[in-house]
């Protein structure tokens, strides 16, 4: 795993004190929406960059990008200005090596919980993150609520990281130990002001 500045450095600019982190993954490679996810572009801008823009504007400080697949690419195309990119050498096994890396990193800062985004869900704004952020505590559990269902984003107080860690493999995050210790879990509705459908393939072309 490496941990460098956008510019390459590697220094880690993290903030003092405590804080909401913010986790961006976005290190999958597409297989099928035809390519990385992270450089699809909408309405003029990378899905990465609009990630990490909405946990900035949500309150989250530090923020994490997991990169994986086209890393360079990412880092050549995107504006990822105030945002630690951590590369993820495992993507290709799933999310949850994603999960794990961007925890990890946080590790090295004071932040009390992070917010969780995938790269993949451009519907949800920073009005949601802030929701989310806003019950941050080493000890919270916290999950955004569209109507009957549960999703993203999601909030993991420090004391869980290492159990969320240790349960994340393949293709599945932070689940089962949200499944493990749902009494703990909060749900926050957030269907009013996000949409969590994630862009799974492309859209078909116009005739």
């Amino acid at each position: 795993m490496t941990v460098r500045r956008p510019g390459g450095s590697a220094a880690v600019p993290w903030a003092t004190g405590p804080a909401v982190a913010g986790l961006v993954l976005a290190a999958g490679g597409g297989r099928r929406y035809g390519g990385p996810k992270a450089l699809v572009r909408l309405d003029g801008r990378l899905l990465v960059e609009r990630a990490t823009v909405t946990a900035r504007d949500g309150g989250c400080d530090p923020i994490v990008a997991v990169l994986g697949a086209a890393a360079g690419t990412v880092r050549a195309r995107a504006d990822l200005t105030g945002v630690v990119p951590v590369e993820n050498p495992d993507w290709a096994t799933g999310l949850g090596s994603s999960l794990r890396a961007g925890l990890a990193a946080l590790r090295e800062t004071d932040a009390v919980a992070v917010v969780v985004l995938l790269v993949d869900m451009p519907g949800i704004g920073a009005e949601a993150v802030r929701r989310l952020a806003a019950r941050a505590e080493p000890g919270a559990l916290a999950v955004a609520g569209y109507g009957p269902r549960t999703g993203h984003p999601v909030l993991l107080g420090r004391d869980h990281w290492a159990g969320v860690a240790r349960l994340a493999a393949g293709d599945v995050g932070a689940r089962p130990y949200l499944r493990e210790h749902r009494a703990l879990v909060r749900v926050v509705p957030c269907d009013d002001v996000a949409d969590d459908t994630d862009l799974d393939t492309p859209p078909a072309p116009s005739a």
